[in-house]
């Protein structure tokens, strides 16, 4: 019977999902979108097939304003979206059931009741809004993690895929947005409320904006990311194997763009070449005679190919 065998101490992981915003390739029309935004003031929205790195470019962005300014958070504030989310979500969330519980524990044991700000978790934007308030302000007893303690400053906001929102939830949160401010109604109504010395820089990423209401569209900078061409791949893979890795090469790319054209429903992308190649080298593809690299090919399509339908079309075509 066969078995898995592998040591697991010994394997290196892809590590290509985790942020590396170092590596992350800006090109001059992405560059330009962002420092209008910046300079505006404006949220920017980013559109692009899955896998296209927009997620990405809020490490980017956070990790270059981080090494410029020592006052700017060096990783996103992010906040994933869900068909559930509500504007409030962005800010807040009240843990009524947790406060209700000690409430009727409290009332037992005669003993007092935590604050309010006990079981009030800021969210994303609200942690945004917190962090550029004095350390001496209310808004600080709210920020819990230990990290923002004695932090004061500006940071990156992502708001990740908020296509996947309710209709309304977009033009719901324009005003939020352009005051940074909001209050905590369970908290006799708190106000926090952005303090001018930092910026608060919002990201959005979709993967179409056809899906979005024209009102919040208007007040957005837009950029689409298109899909790189070979020579960009290349590039790509060279930032993360290394310029003289024998795998970052055009006869590696030119394969996964033919996979790409002969896939018509779920094409791969970026993330998925990343992968793919990764998983070659781990197998040492390069070095393997023609039959054995035609059954490394053969298992890799599970990396490319995202339906049955479509890794029975590679399977058949190669």
């Amino acid at each position: 019977m066969s078995e898995i065998n592998l040591r697991l101490n010994q394997i290196q992981e892809a590590g290509f999902n985790k942020p590396k915003p170092q590596a992350y390739q800006l090109d001059t029309a992405l560059q330009a979108a962002v420092e209008v935004a910046i300079q505006l003031g404006m949220p920017l929205l980013i559109t692009g097939e899955p896998g296209t790195g927009k997620t990405q470019l809020a490490y980017k962005v956070a990790y270059d304003l981080n090494r410029n300014n020592a006052n700017f958070l060096p990783n996103p504030l992010v906040f994933h979206t869900k068909t559930t989310s509500s504007s409030n979500d962005l800010f807040y969330q009240y843990d009524a059931i947790r406060h209700f519980y000690d409430a009727g524990l409290n009332k037992q044991t005669q003993q007092a009741l935590p604050p309010v700000s006990q079981y009030i978790e800021l969210q994303a934007l609200g942690k945004a809004i917190a962090l550029t308030m004095p350390a001496a302000e209310i808004s600080r007893k709210y920020l819990k993690d230990p990290a923002f303690t004695a932090f004061t400053g500006g940071s990156v906001v992502l708001l990740d895929e908020i296509d996947k929102a309710p209709r309304d939830f977009p033009n719901d949160i324009l005003y939020e947005i352009e005051r940074f401010a909001f209050q905590i109604k369970e908290d006799n109504n708190t106000e926090l409320v952005k303090d001018d010395a930092h910026k608060i820089i919002v990201i959005m990423t979709s993967n179409s904006e056809k899906n979005l209401p024209d009102a919040f569209l208007r007040r957005c900078v837009f950029y689409h990311i298109p899909f790189p061409d070979e020579g960009k791949l290349l590039s790509i893979l060279q930032n993360h194997l290394g310029a003289n890795s024998p795998y970052a090469s055009m006869d590696l790319i030119n394969i996964f763009m033919e996979v790409r054209r002969i896939l018509t429903k779920k094409k791969p992308a970026t993330a998925e070449l990343l992968n793919w190649v990764k998983m070659l080298e781990n197998r040492d593809f390069l070095k393997k005679s023609p039959d054995d690299q035609q059954k490394i090919m053969r298992i890799s399509y599970s990396i490319l190919a995202k339906t049955f339908d479509d890794l029975q079309i590679l399977l058949a075509a190669r």
